[in-house]
């Protein structure tokens, strides 16, 4: 039985560090809970364990009165008993759009100072409750410029680490001012030193691409496919959805390329964030996604997260909907959106940024989420349709 499905229960959260009794069917369990009268909302989820077994967490603010444009907000929680029950450990600034990971048994947290700010990353020895400080080039701050990223995939392969980003620096606004590219940087390097990291020319987009739909790509996932080549696939802008995109990377890390005559493929929820993982056990790669159910076909698939899926593919271009896990009928006031996951064994630990009601009137709307909540998939090899939270049938 997945925990998903316990949705009847009254929660404790904290609010900005301070408790606060959430009555409701928050799905999950409550890591942090900020009301919209605070005028700021819980954004980028990311997870990731501990060589001990503990979990760490964090969520950016933004919103009017969250400062994220000019010095951003993260804040960082930890749970010792596999997602059970989570304490808040610290707030770090600045640190916006930023991922989790484990690098030799060290935490690392990489991203942004601020909205398309600078590329920084951080180092924790103690499990998340210090971090050290991206001051200059030999401590963690990478890149100058308008740079852009979400909680995506830290991996290993061929002897380097590899992570996937955009700059914001192409023409146009929102979707069409982001360039893909690929940093990596050798396993053994200090990644705290800009000079160890390499980057990839960055691929723009071209507006003629789907058929004059194609809005722009954001939130690349670094993945080795099973040819043993890394390649960023990312979100599609693309009214319908159900698109991502496939860049190849050089093995030296340097190059970049995008073959339009190829480098579509169809994804349930290709058009909002999704992280791609691939399963050291089956060789699978899953994901949690948003489907865009064909009940809501009339609005943009971008504005539909009110749904997630369990999906998997064994070649990344032909994926299957395995199992949907959340849901609730309102696409308006309710979103499970940017999931964040790690394999745990036979489960997935995952995170989500959560809007949904609580006392105060609940979230501002979807995409202004008042929650990040802990969710765990358990069995997900073994999940089908039939184990679904709602019957996929009612949502055509």
């Amino acid at each position: 039985m997945l925990v998903v499905r316990n949705w009847f229960r009254c929660v404790l959260a904290a609010c900005l560090g301070s408790a606060l009794a959430v009555a409701g069917t928050v799905p999950g369990v409550v890591i942090d809970h900020v009301p919209q009268s605070a005028g700021m909302y819980i954004g980028s989820p990311s997870i990731a364990m501990l060589p001990n077994g503990h979990y760490v967490a964090t969520h950016d603010l933004f919103g009017p009165k969250s400062g994220y444009r000019e010095e951003a907000t993260t804040r960082v929680f930890r749970s010792t008993d596999r997602g059970r029950s989570w304490r808040h450990l610290t707030d770090i600034r600045p640190q916006f759009w930023s991922t989790l990971f484990v690098h030799r048994k060290v935490l690392y947290l990489i991203g942004t100072t601020r909205e398309y700010g600078d590329a920084i990353i951080r180092k924790s020895v103690n499990g998340g409750s210090t971090w050290t400080e991206p001051k200059d080039s030999d401590t963690g701050l990478l890149l100058r410029g308008r740079y852009h990223c979400a909680p995506q995939p830290v991996i290993l392969h061929n002897g380097r680490i590899w992570r996937a980003m955009e700059d914001a620096m192409g023409e146009g606004g929102w979707g069409k001012h982001f360039r893909a590219f690929m940093t990596s940087a050798s396993e053994d390097a200090d990644l705290l030193k800009a000079q160890n990291w390499r980057v990839t020319n960055p691929v723009g987009r071209e507006a003629s691409w789907l058929n004059g739909q194609f809005g722009g790509w954001l939130e690349g996932n670094a993945v080795v496919t099973p040819g043993r080549q890394v390649v960023d696939i990312l979100r599609v802008d693309y009214p319908p959805g159900e698109k991502a995109a496939i860049l190849s990377i050089s093995e030296d890390g340097k190059t970049a390329t995008f073959d339009p005559q190829t480098g579509w493929i169809d994804l349930p929820g290709g058009a909002t964030k999704f992280t791609i993982r691939q399963d050291p056990k089956s060789r699978r790669y899953f994901s949690l996604v948003n489907w865009a159910a064909p009940r809501y076909a009339s609005r943009r698939a971008a504005s539909v997260r009110n749904t997630v899926a369990l999906v998997s593919s064994a070649d990344l271009k032909k994926w299957t909907l395995d199992c949907l896990l959340l849901h609730h009928p309102d696409p308006d006031q309710h979103a499970f959106q940017y999931l964040d996951w790690q394999f745990d064994k036979n489960d997935i630990a995952a995170v989500s940024r959560t809007a949904w009601d609580d006392e105060s009137g609940g979230a501002h709307n979807f995409h202004d989420a008042d929650f990040m909540t802990f969710h765990r998939i358990r069995n997900f090899r073994k999940l089908s349709l039939r184990d679904s939270v709602v019957d996929p049938a009612t949502l055509r």
